[in-house]
């Protein structure tokens, strides 16, 4: 179709015309997409086709976002261990925070090298989900779990956190959507570092994870991410039923509204994420657990159990139960998790 003069006539228009046709690129090398990435900051990568069959759930919503997508490259950043396993929270989040900072960051900059190149690609974020107008649905682009383990990145472990086989659970996950094939794509891992020590079920406060392999999601949502969306929407509910100030001030400590704006001012933070911290699976990470398991739990595992806080449940749940008979010390807070209702409404 022929363009309008005035736009034919337009500088820009004309300087493009002008150009010499370049032929669109072919597939991407793998070397160069893995060394564009490691220079980029990422500790390891991968891709993986759109078409794997593993990845049928995240499809559709990945060709909403960029609809030209055929790969998706998994990368992977390492977090500082002891940063995490701290019962200092402060320092467990501002670890989360800063190493989702540096995934975003690198996601930025290997885009900006692909569409150098030639190719379309965007990084959806890769910590905080913000699609809220879906909320209380799908609130994320595509899972970078799902695609990381489907990469050959890792695997799932008991406690739904993907395991690196060197770097443990230790990582934080982001994923770019990539409109052209790789000349080599990962596999899945043929074993899973995930070793089923149960480290992982010994140090949740609330029972989430089973030692027979099931989760439940809503005892772990509604207390580790109490700071998050739905803990928020539960303080809004808890500011809007209060009568009065000092009403609100018998159903909210201080230290809780402190936390809550904390959040609020900086960024959510993380109540738990004991899992990951007790985990001693990644060959980077395993040797102090199998020198001396008994050390290991009492200088990792056991401060997590025996730190006295508050812990969110909704009523007349397994995991308020749990808590009651297996951390006496801890201080039980009933909450509706956020969602508007509790278990069996």
């Amino acid at each position: 179709m022929a363009l309008p003069d005035k736009v034919s006539r337009h500088p820009s228009v004309r300087a493009v015309l002008d150009r010499p046709r370049v032929e669109p690129p072919g597939p991407i090398d793998a070397a160069w997409l893995r060394e564009l990435c490691l220079a980029a900051g990422a500790d390891d990568v991968a891709a993986v086709s759109l078409d794997h069959p593993d990845l049928a759930g995240e499809r559709p919503h990945v060709l909403a976002a960029l609809p030209s997508t055929k790969t998706l490259v998994s990368l992977v950043v390492r977090m500082n261990r002891e940063n995490v396993r701290t019962p200092a929270r402060s320092v467990a989040n501002q670890e989360f925070h800063r190493s989702g900072e540096i995934a975003n960051e690198i996601g930025h900059d290997v885009v900006r090298g692909l569409q150098d190149a030639g190719y379309r690609a965007l990084n959806p974020s890769a910590t905080f989900p913000m699609e809220m107008d879906n909320y209380p649905g799908r609130i994320w682009v595509v899972a970078h779990k799902t695609v990381a383990v489907a990469a050959g990145l890792g695997a799932m472990g008991v406690h739904r956190n993907v395991i690196h086989p060197r770097f443990g659970n230790f990582v934080l996950l982001a994923t770019l959507l990539v409109d052209a094939e790789v000349t080599e794509y990962g596999a899945p891992l043929d074993y899973n570092p995930c070793f089923e020590c149960k480290l992982c079920v010994a140090a949740c406060p609330v029972g989430a994870i089973k030692k027979t392999g099931e989760f439940d999601f809503l005892a772990c949502s509604t207390h580790n991410y109490r700071e998050f969306m739905s803990g928020f929407t539960d303080w809004a509910q808890t500011v809007a039923d209060s009568t009065d100030a000092d009403d609100f001030r018998d159903r909210v400590t201080d230290a809780e509204n402190a936390s809550m704006w904390q959040s609020l001012a900086f960024k959510p933070n993380y109540k738990a994420a004991y899992c990951m911290a007790v985990c001693p699976a990644g060959e980077d990470v395993l040797g102090p657990y199998l020198d001396d398991r008994k050390a290991f739990m009492d200088t990792v595992l056991k401060p997590l159990q025996d730190k006295v806080e508050p812990v969110y449940v909704m009523p007349g749940t397994p995991a308020k139960d749990y808590v009651e008979r297996r951390f006496p010390h801890k201080r039980v807070r009933e909450v509706d998790g956020g969602y508007g209702f509790t278990r069996g409404s």
